[in-house]
């Protein structure tokens, strides 16, 4: 049992980048061509490729969660504030 635990602790510090982040703002701008939006932090971050981008706007407050892979801010879920 020592072992199994000992092995899924090594595992998850291994794999911090599995676990989701969280942010929120208004997006500044809408990239189609590469398929990212920029929010009124600075930060960029990349949609899925199968994304409404109709569904978006610049000035729409967003709570995005996304992975960070390879240096790039991949968003797995996104809600709009209405």
């Amino acid at each position: 049992m020592r072992r199994v635990l000992a092995a899924l602790a090594f595992a998850l510090t291994l794999s911090p980048a599995a676990w989701a982040a969280e942010a929120e703002g208004h997006i500044k701008s809408i990239d189609a061509d590469k398929l990212t939006i920029t929010l009124d932090d600075g930060n960029s971050y990349k949609l899925p490729g199968e994304f409404d981008l109709d569904a978006i706007k610049a000035g729409m407050e967003v709570l995005l969660a996304y992975e960070e892979v390879d240096g790039q801010k991949l968003i797995t879920d996104m809600q709009l504030s209405e």
